[in-house]
Order: structure tokens, then C-alpha cells, then sequence
């Protein structure tokens, strides 16, 4: 007997399935080194930070405005780059945003002042906008269903091991060489992947899958077909955005978003002034909720397809490892009630592992976007997710000017991971592609 509601146990009857092809991890590797070097031309900035405000004479109040200014074009430049990942494909939509961003990091070492660091950074969040919803489309297309949340957890985890496992390298070669040899470094390496992408990267039916893979895809829902270029249809956009499936998941990844938001900006400072750790005790503190969190987004990846293949609902088995996430993640606030060090980090691990299993919305994009809309669904759906970037790090740092603590900013961290698990519970629905006809 199965739950009310759930499907049969997924089963792929395909001649000679045993020696199916397997060139769909080969497009999962290429998005997550993609998502790796993303999250690492984005936040090298901060690395740089100390040693570029010196030496260009930039100002703290400055420098936030400058750290803001690729949010605001990354999240604004959300639904154009989405149309044009539509317009125009997976493979060139990809190749563009990696070499354009990647040409904007290195152009970030010859700097001279103010005015051009923050045109680059602009410029920046408009280059790198199209990544995720194009990460979103490789895996709709390439992987079955019950494949997906794991392929999502993957190439997500780029964003976090990067920073846990690239943080002391890049301090000794800031050390080392200066910080313009960060932005040369990285700026070269997204080139160089740029160019092995534009190689690499393929459609089902134009690659190497053999049939026995492309039947597996086409069989669990996989859209192997030469994908439909479509113009946007402002129409059917507004039409997206009035559908509760949207709102569910855009609410959603807001909250979760701004716990990460929340780890990449004021989790340093917090273990320096609130907890009074020196600098070597962060370096090594600084890493365990990443790792912990690298964990987090595999493990609910895993855990949701796994249920999926068992025969569980896609409301449960997609739903259930993001809303036990995002209650987890709320647990930050117990920081606030502890003296020990210690388990205020074993606390900050938990909730930080918790959100890595909420980030696995990306699924949900794939499996509601309505037909030939990925690209803008996958927009909207970032858009939301990123104005936590703009959000969260105001707000925390308002709370602490105003209060000298970080109470209250920890409280409304997790406040917010509450809210978006009650709207994953009761706004989003039933997990089925949107109709727009």
C-alpha cells in the first residue's frame, strides 16, 4: 500500500539499461565548477577587502555601498537574463555570462579607483545573472526527476566549498602577491572554463548519450528535445507571477537565502565582537558550518530523491527536506542563550546545515516551470532568492548600530527561516508544473 497521493516506485524500462551512457554528470560537472568559480569571483572582494580600502584610501561607508552594488544589478538583471537564457540556449547564454564575468574580475585587478571598482562590480551582477536559471534548465533537461534534487545539490554545493576549502589559499596569495593577483587568478581561471564549456556543453540529442541514457531522461521527465528559443511573452510573465506556486517558492528561498546571506557577510564579524574570538580562532571556526553546510545541501538532495524513487508524493519528497530545513535553520537563535563557544559554533553548524538542505528550491524551478518558460521562472524564482543579499546584510547591520548586539539580528534570522518554512507548508501547494493556458 502506498500514502494517499503518492506515485508507484519509479522503474526505467529501457533495453540494455545496464549500459546506458552516463555523459549527464559530465554537463553536471561543468555547471558545478561554474557555480564553484561563480561564487568565487563574486566574493573575492571581501578577501581583498583590508588591503585594496588602504591602498585606494576607500572608506568603510564606502566600501558597503561598493559590496551592495552587485546585488542590486544581479537581482534587478534576474528576468532579462532569464528571457534571454529562453531566447537564446543553454550553451551560449552560459558561455557569455562565464566569459563577461570572468572579464570583469580580471579587469577588477587594474583598478585605479573608486569609480571603476564600482562599475566593475556592476557590471558583474549583470554578467553573472543568467547562471543559476541556466543551472536550473542543464538539469530539467539532462536528468530524470528522480534524479534532479541530488543533481541540484551537487552543483550547489559549489558556492559553499569553495569558500570553506579556497579561503586559505587566497589569503596566502594575498599575502603573498598582493590582492590584485585574486582578481587576475580568478578572472583567468572563469576564461579558461568559459572556453572548455563552449567545447564541452551539448544538448541531450547532440551529444554523445547513447540511447539507452536518453531514453532513461526522456523517461523520467528529462527535456531531451532540441530546446524551444522562445521571445518573452510579458503576457504570460505576469501571468507566472500570479500563480501561489511562485509565491510558495520565491517566500521560500527568501528565508533560506538570508541565512546564507547571513554566513557570507556578518557571520566574521559576529565571532570577533559578540564572541570575542581572535582571528586565528575564526579562520578555523569559519569553515566547520561550511563544511557543514556542503553536507546539508547533499544530504537533502539524496534524502529527496531517494523518497522520490521509493514512490513518495513530489510534494513530500521535494517539500519535506526544505520546511525540516528551514525549521532547523531557525535554531540560530539558540546562539543567543550560550556562553560556550564551542556550542554556539556546533549551534551555527546546524542551522548552517539545515539551510544547505533548504537550497534545494532549484528543484522546485525545475519541476513547475510551465513549458518554454524555464529561463524566466528560473529569474523570478533568483530574484527573490537574491533580494536577501540586499535585505538581510541592511537589516543586521541596522540592528547592530542600533543596539550594540547581535541579539536581535540572530533573532531575525531565524524568524524569517520560519516564515518561509509556513510558506513552503501553506502557500506553495501541490508540486506539479504550471499551466498557464
Amino acid at each position: 500500500m502506498h500514502e494517499v497521493g503518492a506515485v508507484q516506485p519509479v522503474t526505467i524500462d529501457t533495453p540494455h539499461a545496464g549500459r546506458a551512457t552516463r555523459v549527464r554528470f559530465t554537463m553536471l560537472a561543468l555547471i558545478a565548477s561554474g557555480t564553484l568559480i561563480n561564487y568565487l569571483d563574486r566574493t573575492i572582494l571581501g578577501i581583498a577587502a583590508p588591503a585594496l580600502t588602504k591602498e585606494l584610501g576607500i572608506s568603510a561607508a564606502l566600501m558597503g555601498v561598493i559590496f551592495s552594488a552587485f546585488s542590486w544589478t544581479y537581482a534587478a538583471s534576474q528576468i532579462p537574463g532569464g528571457a534571454f537564457l529562453d531566447r537564446f540556449g543553454t550553451r551560449l547564454t552560459y558561455f557569455l555570462s562565464v566569459g563577461l564575468w570572468s572579464f570583469f574580475t580580471f579587469c577588477q585587478a587594474f583598478i585605479g579607483g573608486v569609480g571603476a571598482l564600482l562599475g566593475f562590480r556592476l557590471a558583474l551582477g549583470v554578467a553573472e545573472s543568467p547562471c543559476f536559471p541556466a543551472n536550473s534548465r542543464v538539469v530539467a533537461t539532462w536528468f530524470p526527476r528522480q534524479e534532479r534534487a541530488f543533481a541540484t545539490g551537487v552543483y550547489t554545493v559549489g558556492e559553499y566549498i569553495g569558500l570553506a576549502f579556497l579561503s586559505p589559499l587566497l589569503f596566502w596569495m594575498l599575502a603573498s602577491f598582493g590582492w590584485r593577483s585574486l582578481f587576475l587568478t580568478a578572472g583567468i581561471l572563469g576564461m579558461v572554463f568559459a572556453a572548455i564549456w563552449w567545447i564541452k556543453y551539448r544538448e541531450p540529442m547532440q551529444s554523445a548519450a547513447d540511447q539507452n541514457e536518453l531514453d532513461l531522461i526522456v523517461a523520467g521527465g528529462g527535456l531531451v528535445g532540441q530546446p524551444v528559443k522562445q521571445k518573452l511573452n510579458w503576457r504570460d510573465a505576469g501571468r507566472l507571477l500570479g500563480k501561489r506556486q511562485m509565491w510558495g517558492i520565491c517566500l521560500g528561498q527568501f528565508a533560506g537565502n538570508s541565512t546564507l546571506v547571513f554566513f557570507l557577510t556578518w557571520f566574521p564579524t559576529y565571532l570577533a565582537v559578540e564572541r570575542q574570538m581572535d582571528w586565528l580562532k575564526i579562520g578555523f571556526f569559519a569553515i566547520l558550518p561550511f563544511i557543514a553546510a556542503s553536507v546539508g545541501v547533499l544530504f537533502g538532495g539524496w534524502w529527496s530523491d531517494r523518497m522520490l524513487r521509493q514512490g513518495r508524493s513530489p510534494n513530500l519528497a521535494r517539500k519535506l527536506p526544505i520546511i525540516l530545513g528551514l525549521l532547523l535553520a531557525s535554531t540560530i537563535i539558540l546562539a543567543n542563550f550560550v556562553d560556550d563557544n564551542r556550542v554556539v559554533i556546533a549551534i551555527l553548524s546546524l542551522a548552517f546545515f539545515a539551510q544547505g538542505m533548504a537550497a534545494l528550491g532549484w528543484a522546485l524551478v525545475s519541476d513547475i516551470a510551465p513549458e518554454g518558460m524555464l529561463g524566466v521562472t528560473g529569474g523570478v524564482f533568483n530574484l527573490a532568492a537574491n533580494l536577501a543579499g540586499i535585505v538581510t546584510p541592511v537589516v543586521v547591520g541596522g540592528i547592530v548600530a542600533a543596539t550594540g548586539s547581535f541579539f536581535y539580528a540572530l533573532a531575525f534570522v531565524g524568524i524569517v527561516a520560519l516564515l518561509g518554512a509556513l510558506a513552503y507548508i501553506f502557500v506553495l501547494g501541490d508540486v506539479k508544473r504550471i499551466e498557464l493556458d
